[in-house]
């Protein structure tokens, strides 16, 4: 489960919101995020609640704050 908002911006309209679980159509969305991402550097579409973080490589690598649900 998220602990953030997860929101792409435009529209501005949350993907998931504290406490909701991920589910494909989300997952795929991500994914195709990053790959968007860098395909096309300079119109990056902004996730807010995304994490972005780069590899040893410099690669770049996106996380999402979770909680395991027990």
């Amino acid at each position: 489960m998220t602990t953030s908002l997860l929101t792409p911006y435009p529209p501005g309209i949350p993907l998931l919101i504290p406490g909701e679980r991920f589910n494909r159509k989300i997952v795929d969305f991500l994914r195709f995020t990053r790959s968007f991402n860098a395909a096309f550097p300079g119109f990056a579409t902004d996730v807010h609640g995304l994490i972005e973080d780069e590899d040893d490589e410099g690669r770049k690598r996106y996380a999402v704050d979770c909680v395991r649900q027990p």
